[in-house]
């Protein structure tokens, strides 16, 4: 049976067999002796998206008393639920994204616990969940990821493409119109100063 440690757009850890991209954590053990995840999932203001390969390093993923290891699909993905680039594993994507904060921002590099509490507040409803932002979808940059019908809708071009565990399923044209953001806005300021996420995990889609 699969652990319950894949992160989906809307900040949910979920158990599914597909296996991610990229690792990650939200600063902390979340999960117990049998591991099995807990209730506090959102507490801390500190979740990065790792690479799964650094150093040789290896973990047994969900030991006990260790950090949650939590694991996305692609940084899109990771993007949308509000983490951002390690400062160790993924240096110069820390830099870059810092860089382009501060271009969107005019102000100078933050660091990292700046970002945290801006993000942290920024993908927080205020309940205990996912906060969705109203925007225009048309102004969004390519990497922001949106809600329609349920589902999560990463932005590409003039299309959107349908997030799944295992992929992007579907393709759709990105109509013009209102739009609930996933990415934090903070982000998506990031991605429209030329930030530039890793290459998304496409499966098998179908023209909508």
């Amino acid at each position: 049976m699969p652990l319950q440690n894949r992160v989906t757009p809307f900040g949910e850890i979920v158990a599914v067999p597909d296996r991610g991209s990229l690792m990650g954590n939200r600063g902390g053990c979340l999960h117990d002796g049998a591991r099995r995840l807990g209730r506090a999932r959102w507490r801390s203001a500190a979740w990065i998206a790792c690479l799964l390969d650094f150093k040789g390093r290896r973990r047994t993923p969900m030991t006990p008393g260790l950090y949650t290891e939590l694991f996305f699909l692609d940084e899109a993905t990771a993007l949308a639920a509000g983490h951002r680039p390690c400062a160790e594993c993924r240096r110069p994507a820390f830099e870059a994204f810092r860089r382009a904060w501060a271009a969107a921002s005019g102000t100078a590099p933050p660091r990292a616990p700046e970002m945290d509490r801006v993000l942290h507040a920024e993908r927080l409803d205020g309940q205990g969940g996912k906060r969705r932002h109203e925007v225009v979808l048309e102004e969004l940059p390519d990497g922001a990821m949106v809600e329609r019908d349920g589902a999560a809708w990463l932005v590409e071009g003039g299309r959107l493409l349908r997030w799944t565990p295992a992929g992007y399923a579907e393709a759709v044209p990105r109509a013009p119109g209102p739009a609930l953001l996933l990415t934090p806005p903070a982000t998506v300021a990031v991605l429209r100063e030329g930030y530039r996420p890793l290459p998304p995990a496409l499966g098998p889609m179908s023209d909508g």
